[in-house]
């Protein structure tokens, strides 16, 4: 009888060979991907952590500016509505350049460009008609209030300035 198969004997046979392992290094394209993007995005939130808490740092340094003239001007009104009226008015030159010279009207709407309510801009006025005054009674309170509100609008419409003043 002929076979047409190989004996058993004459040639054996030999398990699956499983190719070698691939390397770690280096990684898949999609790794490089996945890097990349963390990468971005870890140097994405530390710009905007720095940009968050160099703001965060200006507003205090104003507002405690404005908690320092309460203090230094405590029984002087004059000198107290001019030095608010000087700290808006170089807030106000990141509205208007010329905006250190104008009186009136044109102050007024240099000051309504952050959208406030009117009676914070009326408020906002009088310290321009009180710090002409020899003996101007204002509500000191209230000028400061509407100062904070001014300056607290006006910050997230602006980004701050770099130089350390207001």
């Amino acid at each position: 009888m002929s076979t047409w198969f190989p004996q058993q004997d004459s040639l054996p046979l030999r398990d699956i060979h499983l190719p070698a392992a691939p390397p770690w290094w280096p990684p898949a394209p999609g790794w490089w991907l996945l890097f990349g993007g963390i990468c971005l995005a870890v140097a994405t939130g530390y710009l905007f952590f720095r940009r968050v808490r160099r703001a965060r740092i200006w507003r205090a340094r104003v507002l405690a500016q404005i908690r320092q003239l309460a203090g230094r001007h405590a029984s002087d009104d004059v000198a107290h509505a001019t030095a608010l009226h000087q700290l808006l008015r170089r807030a106000a030159r990141c509205y208007a350049a010329d905006s250190h010279h104008l009186q009136g009207e044109p102050w007024r709407r240099v000051l309504a460009r952050v959208p406030v309510d009117n009676a914070t801009l009326d408020t906002l006025m009088t310290l321009e008609a009180c710090m002409y005054q020899p003996r101007a009674g204002f509500d000191r309170v209230a000028a400061e209030t509407a100062v904070q509100r001014w300056l607290q609008a006006a910050w997230r419409h602006v980004k701050p300035m770099e130089s350390g003043d207001a």
